[in-house]
């Protein structure tokens, strides 16, 4: 999924919503984002989504 992907799916949610992601087996709130703008070459940018630990 691209960044423009997930902006667009968001944007069809309702704004109040709350963001899960799975982590070790169960779920958790995102707690923030990490831009990795390259890889080597020919490998896309990524946004890597981070869990909280607060849960």
């Amino acid at each position: 999924m691209t960044v423009a992907q997930l902006l667009e799916a968001l944007s069809r949610m309702p704004k109040e919503a709350v963001v899960l992601i799975e982590a070790g087996g169960g779920l958790s709130r995102i707690d923030a984002l990490d831009f990795v703008e390259d890889q080597g070459p020919g490998a896309p940018a990524e946004v890597i989504l981070l869990p909280s630990m607060d849960e």
